[in-house]
This record gives structure tokens, C-alpha cells and sequence, in this order.
């Protein structure tokens, strides 16, 4: 079966679509997303304007900021800081990855807690690694509701995330580990990886490589998570011989990639009722 992800992104946007309105109908204020892009790669281009399309129909303000190819780090930093002091942005996106002279971490770092409805910073990972209150990896996020949204009870499972990446890898680990599956962690490193990955009853693949996992890789039965996108439409999962095996797997396209834009903009509108309520 496949796990459609465009159809349950599409339930999570109907209802930030109700909150931002009655935020707005109770506040005055728009939830509003900052989306800052550093250079001109076509393909963060073309993520940074789909999600500005997402936010409008979400009835989410959106702002954008371009930085030039030869920004500095501090450059960065300083745009990202004042968009984090600025009380008329409630979320911040920093379209990753960043040109490769840039320290991204310390970008990252830049942006105010409360306003990382990315989940990048260090804050939001050590408080969804602890289960306390913070924005979850968007990414990971929208895993763990499509999951939800098929009733996959994690407890007790064995899943094997391939790929230890801070804000895909990591997290979806540990989101898994607090819904009480047992998680291994694989990566480039990893000897004779496939005797890992046909152990898991949930198998995250999350590379960056085009169909590095095939069928072989899967165990029978095995729900298939494909984090990947790579030029050409295609996941980290070779899905022809990887659907032959598994019980349950995301299409690429319409599997991850539609529920990570819905939890970002649901964690935008989370964002903006929180800072309005501090207020």
C-alpha cells in the first residue's frame, strides 16, 4: 500500500488553514514565514517559492530574503538574527543546504527558538531528544504523522534509519526512540549495510543517493520510509523492487516531501498563537 502523503498533508493544511484564520480573526495578526535563501541553486529556488505558495493558501504572510552567492557567514547570521528580533515574522526558514564557505551551523544558531519551525537549532533537537516542548524537524516531523495517519504502532519495532544527517537523520531516530521502537542508526560507514536494513520492520532511508536501497535491502513486510529526492524524481529507494517486499511505502514524489511543507506551516501558525500569547 502506498502511504500518500499528499493526502494527508492536504488534512494537516485544512486545519492550519482554520487556526492561522481564527488567529487572525481573534489577533489582527498574520502568521508570517521568513524564507531566506543564500544564492541561486534552481532547485532551492524552486523549494523556497513552493513553500511561499503553500503559506499564501494557508493564509500564512510570507517574507523573503536573498543573499547573494558570496554572503558571509556573519552576513547570514546578522539577517537571521534580525529577522529573530523582528515581532512581525513568527517562523524561519533557512533553505538549506547553505554555499558550502558558510558555516550552516552557526546560521542555524542564529535563529530564535521560538521562531525555528524547521526544527534545525541545537534547542529544537535537545527538546524533542527529551520530549519537551519545541518544533520537531520538519522532515521528521512529517514522518512520524504519516505514520500516524496509517496506524503504524512503532512500540516495540525495530527501525533502522540509514543516514545520521542533524536534521533528518538524527531526529527521525530519535522520534522513533520516544515512541518506543529500537533504532539503529547506518551510514556511509556502516559495514554490510543491507544485513541492517533487512532486519527493520521500519526502514528510513535518508542518503541523498538515487535508489541506493533496492528491494534486496528490504525486509518482507517492512514499512518503507523514502526521505530522499534526487534530480530525475527520484527517492533513495529503488521503489520498483522496494514495493515488491514492503507492506507499506512512500511514493517519491507525494510521500515525504508534501508533509514536510504541511508541518512547517503548521508549526509556523503553532509559532505566531505562541508569541501572540506571551504578548
Amino acid at each position: 500500500m502506498l502511504m500518500d502523503g499528499t493526502a494527508v498533508a492536504h488534512r494537516i493544511l485544512e486545519q492550519a488553514v482554520a487556526d492561522a484564520a481564527a488567529l487572525t480573526a481573534a489577533t489582527g495578526v498574520t502568521p508570517t514565514l521568513a524564507t531566506v535563501l543564500v544564492g541561486s541553486d534552481p532547485a532551492s529556488v524552486t523549494y523556497v517559492r513552493m513553500k511561499q505558495n503553500r503559506s499564501a493558501k494557508a493564509g500564512i504572510g510570507s517574507r523573503h530574503v536573498e543573499l547573494p552567492e558570496t554572503a558571509t557567514t556573519a552576513e547570514l547570521v546578522t539577517t537571521l538574527t534580525e529577522l529573530s528580533q523582528d515581532p512581525d515574522v513568527h517562523g524561519i526558514l533557512l533553505q538549506h543546504p547553505v554555499p558550502s564557505h558558510i558555516d550552516e551551523r552557526a546560521a542555524f544558531e542564529a535563529i530564535a527558538p521560538e521562531k525555528d519551525v524547521d526544527g534545525v537549532t541545537m534547542h529544537s533537537f535537545a527538546a524533542m531528544a527529551f520530549g519537551e516542548p519545541g518544533f520537531a524537524s520538519a522532515t521528521p516531523g512529517g514522518i512520524m504523522r504519516l505514520l500516524d495517519a496509517h496506524s503504524v504502532d512503532l512500540a516495540g519495532k525495530h527501525a533502522v534509519v540509514v543516514g545520521r544527517s542533524p536534521i533528518l537523520g538524527k531526529p527521525v531516530g530519535m522520534l522513533l526512540l520516544a515512541r518506543d521502537a529500537t533504532v539503529t542508526y547506518c551510514h556511509s560507514k556502516t559495514a554490510d549495510l543491507a544485513s541492517y536494513t533487512r532486519q527493520a520492520d521500519i526502514l528510513v532511508a535518508a542518503v541523498g543517493r538515487p535508489r541506493f536501497l533496492t528491494g534486496e535491502a528490504v525486509k518482507p513486510g517492512a514499512i518503507v520510509i523514502d526521505a530522499g529526492y534526487n534530480p530525475g524524481n527520484v527517492g533513495d529507494v529503488d521503489f520498483d523492487s522496494a514495493v515488491q517486499k514492503a507492506s507499506l511505502i512512500t511514493p517519491v514524489p507525494g510521500g515525504v516531501g508534501p508533509m514536510t511543507i504541511a508541518v512547517l506551516l503548521e508549526q509556523t501558525v503553532a509559532a505566531a498563537k505562541g508569541q501572540v500569547g506571551r504578548k
